[in-house]
């Protein structure tokens, strides 16, 4: 182990290794869920990172030039904001989306950085919190602290006063409206209705009711 930590070639080889490695799995899982950042990105950045990190390391060691060797690494941390900027969106409906891909991205960009020093311990271990947190964690967040999930209706109707009828539907269906948007076209109003449920097997039967209203052309879930 001594061998590896030491600055060579075998060492390189190994810390690169294991970067495209550790940044692969933690992309993976990210890739599965169809994220802005997947497999190849996660990759790039533990590498980069790592490299980032041995660079610091020859400078001083190889080349005699005596910098802070954390230098180097600083600039990763921080540049990583813009990257993990880049993957969060701002949906219409006020929806935040992506947080959790960025986070992934900061700390993947940390573990690069431990790998290339040659702390392997802390690499390893790195990757396997951010692998319970987003395989284990994610999937006990889902199901034991999210009492709403929300859905975007769509619908389409000739009256105006229909979305009276439609958001009396959700009121008795004790579901909460959080956002509402409409816009009227060739006589026909189009409505975004963002709602709140804790019990999101009844969706179809609110479809169903809605549908079954006067003046309600087509109604629909944007998501679910």
């Amino acid at each position: 182990m001594d061998y590896l930590i030491q600055f060579n070639l075998v060492s390189i080889v190994v810390r690169l290794l294991l970067a495209m490695l550790f940044g692969g799995f933690i992309g993976l899982e990210r890739e599965s869920k169809r994220r802005p950042a997947g497999f190849r990105t996660h990759i790039l950045i533990c590498v980069g990172s790592a490299l980032t990190t041995m660079t610091s390391q020859y400078l001083y060691l190889e080349m005699s030039m005596f910098t802070d060797l954390a230098r180097l690494g600083a600039q990763v941390v921080a540049g990583m904001g813009f990257i993990g900027a880049g993957t969060i969106i701002i949906t219409k409906r006020k929806d935040v989306k992506g947080l959790t891909t960025a986070a992934g991205l900061w700390t993947t960009a940390i573990i690069g950085l431990c790998l290339g020093a040659g702390y392997y311990e802390g690499g390893i271990a790195g990757t396997f919190a951010v692998l319970v947190v987003e395989l284990v964690l994610g999937k006990f967040e889902h199901k034991y602290m999210r009492k709403y999930t929300r859905v975007i209706f769509y619908a389409e109707f000739r009256k105006k006063g229909t979305i009276k009828f439609i958001s009396d539907i959700f009121e008795n269906n004790k579901m909460t409206i959080v956002d509402m948007e409409m816009n009227k076209a060739h006589k026909v109003t189009k409505a975004f209705i963002t709602i709140k449920v804790k019990d999101a097997s009844i969706i179809n039967s609110v479809i169903e009711e809605i549908a079954a209203v006067e003046n309600v052309e087509f109604v629909d879930t944007l998501t679910q």
